[in-house]
């Protein structure tokens, strides 16, 4: 500083106030020269205001009225880029066209983005090439290389740098990283674990009751994944029905109707799994479908006598002789090695054993006389049992009507006493 006061004596001395005053701006009182004590920083404090004024040494009265002054630090680059965001995290879609959007990155320089490059950012990959570029300026990264299918690898770590001094030659860097996942689309299709199941089942499985799975595995995942099951031909399409297990994404195969080993021993079975949800881009990849054929045993079961009908009405008369036959049932086992039949009377439905049955032919005869007008109907259960299995029992319900025969002279309902007038007339009631 100077004053044009100055002659040149030493009469005139300079103060400063403000803004660092006497720490980080000294003036030196004889000559005005202001010097800075302290290493400034911009990003810190970017300007400083001081107050300049000539007194008399002597008194100390201004010899002119301050004067209002501003210092500016002039940046230098000295603040690297950061990435306060990071690091990143993204997804994209696989088999995403190249140029596809991924995600955008911000790196923040301290240093003046005015004056100089010391805060021009210039965006490179520096680990992730060939899959992914960056635009240098907008930091938007984008995919790089088509068809990058997520079935052969899902994740992808790459590092950004951002460099100051518009990416020139000794500028100032710094790096973040971006972990990109690929996300799922439906560019497989369904493919069976094996083209043939073979499933063995008793006879007398019982109806909706599951007799095996197939799996038709999906590299996909999630929505992609799901499959729907089909019968689409085969000699059991009315026999068996399929459905999906939500949670395995299993088909599993179950009986409709029931089985019968003496008349079909084996079925075979056509069966497809579908995807649910098609994306059409890659329909003309084939279809999203597969087949397996299914072969399915039917195992014999011992299974219980079978009557020739499932019920039976007898007739017989009242004055029917005792012992005499009244009818007749008759059963089979419907196995292959047929097991011989024995018969017999439920006695809790024939307490006062009015009937016999022959064990050997079912023929079923009288034991105790009848009465219709005591009893018009016989209801009586006959059981028939295998020898070889005593366990395999089948029951029939026998009605045994009670017909009329005229077994009883007329009664008159009370005794009857007239009386009558001695002068009655001939044919008077």
């Amino acid at each position: 500083l100077h004053t044009d006061l100055d002659p040149g004596s030493s009469k005139i001395k300079y103060i400063l106030s403000g803004d660092g005053a006497g720490t980080i701006f000294v003036i030196n009182d004889k000559t005005g020269d202001i010097h800075a004590m302290k290493r400034l920083d911009r990003e810190e404090k970017a300007e400083y205001t001081l107050t300049a004024q000539a007194v008399d040494r002597d008194t100390n009265k201004p010899l002119e009225p301050p004067s209002e002054f501003i210092i500016k630090v002039q940046d230098i680059n000295d603040n690297a880029p950061e990435f306060v965001d990071g690091p990143y995290h993204a997804t994209v879609p696989e088999m995403s066209v190249v140029g596809t959007f991924v995600t955008k990155v911000t790196a923040t320089d301290a240093d003046d983005p005015v004056y100089g490059n010391s805060a021009k950012l210039v965006y490179s990959i520096l680990e992730g090439q060939p899959y992914f570029s960056i635009e240098p300026h907008t930091a938007v990264i984008k995919t790089a290389l088509p068809n990058m299918d997520r079935e052969a690898k899902e994740e992808y770590f790459v590092v950004i740098q951002a460099k100051d001094m518009g990416g020139h030659m000794g500028g100032l860097s710094g790096t973040t990283t971006v972990t990109i996942t690929l996300t799922d689309v439906n560019d497989n299709p369904p493919k069976f674990a094996q083209s043939l199941y073979h499933f063995s089942v008793m006879e007398d499985v019982a109806l909706g009751e599951p007799i095996g799975r197939v799996k038709a595995n999906d590299l996909d995942i999630g929505e992609n994944a799901k499959s729907s099951y089909d019968i689409i031909e085969g000699d059991g399409m009315d026999i068996f029905e399929i459905t999906t297990d939500a949670q395995t994404q299993d088909g599993i195969i179950r009986v409709r109707k029931p089985l019968d080993f003496e008349t079909k021993k084996s079925y075979t079975l056509k069966v497809e799994a579908a995807n649910v949800h098609i994306d059409p881009r890659f329909i003309s990849g084939g279809p999203f479908k597969d087949t397996a054929t299914v072969k399915i045993v039917v195992e014999d079961a011992d299974e219980p006598p079978v009557f020739s009908s499932p019920t039976y009405l007898l007739e017989v008369h009242e004055n029917a002789a005792i012992n005499s036959v009244i009818g007749q049932v008759t059963a089979h086992d419907p196995d292959v090695s047929s097991s011989p039949i024995r018969f017999s009377i439920d006695r809790h439905t024939d307490l006062e054993r009015q009937f016999n049955i022959n064990a050997e032919d079912g023929k079923i005869t009288l034991a105790t006389p009848l009465d219709r007008e005591t009893n018009m109907w016989h209801n009586i259960t006959i059981v028939a049992t295998e020898t070889r299995n005593h366990s395999q029992v089948s029951r029939v319900p026998v009605a045994i009507k009670v017909l009329d025969v005229n077994d009883n002279a007329p009664e008159f309902a009370s005794e009857h006493e007239a009386f009558l007038c001695e002068n009655g007339k001939p044919g008077q009631v």
